[in-house]
């Protein structure tokens, strides 16, 4: 399936499948700031919001960072937030460390693009992420998927947020 999003009007082609509500959350890998390899399947069970960002450097994908930083300290253990983006570890590294970002993981699909092709969010012509959140139960189904139409707009905090608690109180 092909979709697009635009960049400040610029229609944009996405690469790979994205799944819908209600499926097996797809399996991808990516890479730490420690350099270290970080298998989907192989965390712990829990609820995950996934954030996608293009760049963490740029200030929409700031702010979405910072915002669900803000979140993870409110959630409890039960949830864990991944960001991922393209940048390179040492990048996403020196971000976190200047913005003082701790209560999330980041993670960098830069080497393989697995997790932007398994979520169909890989922006084709500049391997860039698409803008997304994603929240997968314990039982790794996909609750909620939001692709952002327009990369430079924060995704809907609070509709992601609502089916978060929707979830939990099931």
């Amino acid at each position: 399936m092909t979709d697009v999003v635009t960049m400040r009007g610029q229609k944009l082609e996405l690469e790979g499948r994205r799944p819908k509500v209600g499926d097996q959350a797809p399996d991808f890998t990516v890479i730490d700031v420690g350099l270290n390899e970080v298998v989907f399947s192989h965390l712990p069970a829990r609820t995950f919001i996934i954030s996608a960002a293009p760049s963490l450097d740029t200030p929409v994908c700031d702010a979405q960072t910072r915002r669900f930083s803000q979140e993870a300290g409110r959630l409890g253990g039960d949830v864990e937030i991944l960001t991922i983006s393209m940048d390179l570890p040492f990048a996403q590294k020196r971000w976190c460390g200047a913005a003082g970002v701790e209560n999330l993981r980041v993670l960098s699909d830069h080497r393989e693009a697995s997790f932007g092709k398994a979520y169909g969010v890989l922006i084709k012509h500049l391997r860039l992420l698409a803008r997304a959140v994603v929240i997968i139960d314990k039982e790794r189904k996909i609750r909620y998927i939001q692709v952002v139409d327009e990369v430079t707009h924060e995704p809907d905090y609070e509709e992601a947020l609502r089916a978060l608690s929707q979830l939990r109180q099931v």
